[in-house]
């Protein structure tokens, strides 16, 4: 199962950047790996919500869909995440942002597992690259976003 942890200092306080992170209904208005994202069920003081996405994965001229359920920890500007079903064998993270002087440090971790059958270990080193550029795309359309 890889794991992914990526680090980025955006050059915005942590609320705004937090702000934008929770708006993922706008995620597709910045982020080109990503078609769309919808809130299908929230909880009523707005902590856990499930979301419906789907990916573009430009590569292999295919989408990829997911639901996953989030759960905000709004004293410790976190969202922790898990496939509830779709496409990933295996898919749950967390994004966390912290305060640095101003500044926000957004760390995105990611425990995923997306098998594809009969084409072995060289399309698995590829399908990591691609999650790995989807990640980074993710972190820099927010920071776009925060910074403009």
């Amino acid at each position: 199962m890889p794991i992914i942890e990526l680090r980025k200092t955006i050059d915005a306080p942590v609320q705004r950047v937090v702000e934008i992170a929770r708006d993922v209904e706008r995620f597709s208005e910045f982020m080109p790996d990503v078609k769309s994202v919808k809130v299908v069920g929230q909880s009523d003081d707005g902590t856990t919500q499930q979301t419906e996405w789907v990916g573009i994965i430009k590569q292999f001229s295919r989408e990829i869909a997911w639901t996953q359920e989030d759960v905000w920890h709004e004293d410790a500007n976190r969202i922790d995440f898990h496939q509830v079903k779709g496409d990933y064998d295996k898919m749950e993270g967390y994004w966390q942002f912290s305060d640095v002087g101003g500044k926000t440090e957004f760390v995105n971790y990611l425990d995923y597992e997306y098998k594809v059958p009969l084409l072995g270990a060289l399309v698995t080193k590829v399908v990591d690259f691609l999650v790995r550029q989807n990640l980074n795309s993710i972190m820099d359309g927010i920071e776009k976003r925060a910074t403009a």
